[in-house]
């Protein structure tokens, strides 16, 4: 394993009883100090695959190897390595933020002292130090998310791993969690993520794999997968339903494909290659169709559009991998 390689999978297997495959021959790299995202729908082997590189499953061939220990070899190493922050918060409820903090940092034998200034350190780090005294009940669902996040760095891990970290969370929790893995990473902490939100991945990730049916079927930065699916597309809102069959048609000659009609948003939707002279051929073929529309806009391709067009389905993620904190 080399030394700019967080995580490392070769050809890695897992099946269940009644012939269920989840994992089929896995790769996996992941470079140290960064964001990788998995990605896939329900079902692709994301949730094996994390289970696996924590230690808590076993596989039934392959190897990994996880900030430098093998998984099988030397699973103790590994935990000592690692934190894992799941879908849901696993701290204690009834306890105080500081009380769940030093409560974390004994299990792992830091010892009464260390435990006590570790806490501190991670309540200022995560803004937590007005509320570190409150019952996390009394917690809003941002300030858990951060608890927990909290929770899972006691040890100063240097691989984290992540699950669905914003699920539930309004747009400003989200994106005080996307900073705060942002200052992990460039605080030299690998972290690899599973999300249900493509613009999560896309704002977070530095490369992302794509699972299904438990193999990687793509992998690459977010502009390389965007890439893979080609140019834009079109979008043009129309002022009445008349008019969706004339601007159909139109599109529908310039982009050599039959174009996509949303009725209830007046919008008629067709790949289109180029750029800004391909939008501009668009706009005087409207307007020599005689129609004033209400709207016209070129989108870039999306990683919904990279998902839907490598699986054939819409992004979706299945249920939680575990609680949070560190091994």
């Amino acid at each position: 394993m080399v030394a700019d390689t967080a995580i490392l999978a070769q050809g890695l297997r897992k099946g269940y009883r009644g012939g269920k495959v989840a994992l089929d021959g896995v790769d996996l790299r992941v470079g140290a100090g960064t964001v990788h995202g998995l990605l896939g729908p329900n079902g692709a082997g994301k949730t094996t695959m994390v289970r696996v590189l924590a230690t808590l499953l076993s596989f039934d061939s392959g190897r990994a190897w996880v900030a430098g220990a093998d998984v099988v070899a030397r699973p103790w190493a590994v935990r000592e390595r690692i934190g894992f922050v799941g879908q849901y918060a696993a701290v204690d409820e009834v306890l105080s933020a500081r009380r769940n903090l030093e409560m974390f940092g004994r299990l792992y034998h830091l010892g009464r002292r260390r435990s006590r200034s570790r806490a501190q350190e991670l309540l200022e780090r995560f803004d937590l130090v007005e509320a570190a005294d409150r019952p996390v009940r009394t917690f809003s669902g941002g300030m858990r998310r951060r608890l927990d996040l909290a929770a899972g760095l006691v040890l100063d891990p240097r691989v984290l791993f992540l699950d669905e970290p914003t699920t539930g969370l309004d747009p400003r929790s989200r994106g005080q969690v996307w900073e705060m893995v942002r200052e992990l990473v460039a605080g030299g902490t690998t972290v690899l993520l599973t999300t249900q939100y493509l613009e999560e991945a896309d704002r977070l990730a530095d490369r992302i794999s794509v699972m299904d049916a438990g193999r990687v079927i793509a992998q690459g930065s977010p502009v390389e997968l965007k890439e893979r699916v080609g140019g834009g597309r079109v979008e043009v809102v129309v002022g009445r339903a008349e008019e969706l069959g004339v601007v159909a048609q139109v599109l529908e000659r310039m982009a050599g494909a039959p174009p996509s009609v949303d009725v209830d948003t007046l919008c008629v939707r067709a790949p289109l290659a180029g750029r800004g002279a391909a939008l501009t051929k668009v706009v005087r073929a409207l307007d020599e169709a005689g129609l004033d529309v209400e709207d016209i806009a070129l989108r870039r391709p999306t990683l919904d559009d990279v998902f839907l067009g490598l699986t054939g389905r819409e992004g979706e993620e299945p249920g939680d991998v575990g609680g949070g904190g560190s091994w």
